[in-house]
């Protein structure tokens, strides 16, 4: 399982190293894709704050700590609403009873502890709670109204096609009372042909799925980008690059510099969108290995014992789940939208820094930044949310 990491870390992570109230860096995400603004601006046709309650975020990575605070909810329990390992399986064994070598994580216990840390701190990136750090610092994810459904999957195509598999049947109830799955956000790639064909079945089914772009920078005369099993052009399927706000609360930044490109000759290789990327705070724990690799600058969570909780890092892993948990958002406004309307209507609304775009079939795009920087809160008007 320890390969997780690795695979990870070198192949999605690379091993780089306008607000109604102040922020701080440690929310830089949020404020840049305006999903803050969004939620304290707008409301859904209930009445309720933009928070992407209503979808369950399914996130196929490493594991998770549901202790952690970050996904601790008001009357006790936690967001992570399903927490499924896979365990290995015979190569051959039909995707149909793969299925059964997916098995719940008893209630509590976290799966990512030796696994270096990689998901718990793509689902804080999701659904984490906003709060005050005791140093001052701000924290919270993009959508903390959604939920989450973490598959912890080793790096073995067997695995990794099983957890596909898994969600393709149990998307419309991954568990009693649980909100339906309708995005997914990997943090790695895979060119396989299996996981591209449950994919294709996962957008017609009405789930749309978001892949990290990769870290391996490049200047565009060859792709670097991810290998995300679908052509990134293919509706409902997204492939997002890296932003970098430079720490200045901006949305005219860059592109991260690690962040891949695709080739310039060749559209179907672009990214779709960039999102936060650089110098993202969010959960962790001071023993998983993803800390040390990546992290930087550990801080205390709110309780006593709360220790070296949150962390701060880089990479288009953490740009991924900004996407998906802007998707949530989107589907709390509009709950019939089809991937191909929340494709569309993402890249329309993309604010587009820097120079570079190109009109495409699919609209503007660039071969390093794809539409530009994801913005919930023009989209969500987009799509029809009001004013408070």
């Amino acid at each position: 399982m320890k390969r997780v990491l690795v695979a990870l870390l070198v192949v999605a992570l690379g091993l780089p190293a306008h607000a109604a109230t102040p922020f701080q860096p440690g929310e830089a995400g949020t404020v840049e894709t305006r999903a803050s603004l969004a939620r304290q601006m707008l409301v859904d046709a209930h009445g309720n704050p933009l928070d992407g309650r209503g979808t369950s975020i399914a996130v196929i990575d490493t594991g998770i700590d549901p202790t952690h605070p970050a996904f601790a909810l008001p009357g006790g329990g936690t967001k992570v609403e399903r927490h499924l390992t896979v365990v290995p399986c015979a190569v051959d064994r039909p995707l149909d009873d793969g299925l059964s070598c997916v098995t719940d994580v008893p209630p509590g216990v976290p799966s990512d502890t030796g696994q270096g840390g990689h998901g718990t701190f793509v689902g804080g990136v999701a659904v984490g709670n906003p709060m005050t750090l005791p140093d001052g610092t701000h924290v919270g994810g993009v959508a903390p109204g959604a939920r989450l459904v973490m598959i912890s999957a080793t790096t073995a195509l067997v695995s990794l096609r099983t957890a596909f598999a898994w969600v393709l049947k149990n998307h419309a109830h991954p568990c009693a009372g649980c909100p339906p799955i309708r995005v997914m956000s990997m943090s790695w790639g895979a060119n396989d042909a299996v996981i591209a064909g449950l994919e294709q079945a996962l957008v017609d089914a009405g789930v749309m799925t978001v892949w990290a772009a990769g870290n391996t920078g490049g200047d565009g005369s060859t792709n670097s980008d991810n290998p995300d099993p679908s052509a990134t052009t293919r509706a409902g399927v997204l492939s997002v690059a890296s932003y970098d706000d430079g720490g200045h609360l901006t949305r005219d930044g860059q592109l991260s510099a690690t962040s891949s490109r695709g080739a310039k000759a060749d559209p179907t290789t672009w990214p779709d969108l960039s999102a936060p990327g650089e110098g993202i705070t969010s959960a962790c724990r001071a023993y998983f290995g993803v800390c040390d690799a990546v992290g930087s600058n550990p801080e205390n969570g709110p309780g006593a014992t709360d220790l070296a909780t949150y962390w701060t890092g880089s990479g288009t892993s953490w740009a991924a789940p900004h996407v998906a948990a802007v998707i949530a958002i989107l589907l709390q406004v509009r709950p019939s939208a089809t991937p191909a309307q929340l494709d569309a209507v993402l890249k329309a609304t993309a604010y587009r820094y820097g120079r570079g775009y190109q009109h495409t079939a699919g609209g503007w795009s660039s071969f390093d930044r794809g539409a530009g920087l994801v913005d919930a809160y023009a989209a969500a008007l987009a799509l029809g949310a009001r004013h408070r």
